[in-house]
């Protein structure tokens, strides 16, 4: 467990990401934010992490989200083969989101990547 978690805003996450490659209507994003919505904050937070190296938001929550060049939003990108993992950019809030084919692919693939992978500051 990721100890002093906050709760992550869904709704706030979603309306604060920049896409790349993918625009708000592709399956593969709706999929995604489908999938963050079912899972329980804990996992929410390990995404968080994995992507921005921090299960903590700023005061302002995400849309003051800061990456190696200043302020910088989430981000999807659509890179890669659906047989690869999800990858993360933490020094720019990015994750690197293959075009899978299903729901279920995107989501065990994820699920993978968060809870099977070490990052910075967990134990």
């Amino acid at each position: 467990m990721l100890i002093g978690m906050q709760e992550l805003d869904v709704n706030e996450w979603e309306a604060n990401t920049n896409y790349r490659n993918y625009s708000r209507n592709s399956k593969q994003v709706q999929w995604f934010w489908q999938a963050i919505r079912e899972f329980d904050n804990e996992r929410r937070c390990r995404l968080l992490q994995f992507v921005t190296g921090t299960c903590r938001l700023p005061v302002g929550g995400f849309r003051e989200l800061v990456g190696s060049n200043g302020p910088q939003k989430f981000c999807l990108e659509k890179v890669g083969k659906e047989s690869w993992l999800p990858r993360s950019h933490t020094c720019f809030n990015r994750l690197d989101l293959p075009p899978y084919r299903s729901y279920e692919q995107l989501k065990e693939k994820i699920l993978y990547a968060i809870e099977e992978t070490e990052g910075f500051g967990q134990e």
